[in-house]
């Protein structure tokens, strides 16, 4: 056999590591879509009222705390109320934490799978 076909019949391998590797991140999808919802509700009831704010529906604070879940920005300004502030950094930190945790648990399965 080729090392071609030696490699192409090693990447098609499903070991322990890949279903760990898609349980990890079902997990934190699943995490990540409640944590959209919460955050959606926080900013709801933080800034509805407030004045100046451009969230006056859940669906604009859903909107705002997805794109603040995907990208770290929005094109609704930024939340006018402390309180939805608070939540605002929060939903950013989430977002940091789950792409650096993300990458690493991919540097490990392709680390181990090297070996």
């Amino acid at each position: 056999m080729s090392a071609l076909g030696k490699e192409l019949k090693e990447l098609m391998k499903y070991e322990e590591r890949h279903r760990q590797l898609l349980a990890r991140l079902a997990l934190v999808m699943i995490a990540t879509a409640l944590v959209d919802v919460a955050g959606a509700v926080a900013i709801y009831f933080t800034d509805r009222h407030a004045k100046g704010t451009e969230v006056t529906t859940l669906g604009d604070a859903f909107f705002f705390s997805t794109v603040q879940l995907l990208t770290v920005s929005s094109q609704i300004k930024n939340p006018v109320t402390t309180g939805g502030r608070v939540v605002d950094v929060a939903l950013e930190l989430w977002a940091v934490v789950v792409v650096a945790g993300s990458a690493g648990a991919i540097a490990a399965f392709f680390t181990r799978g090297s070996a």
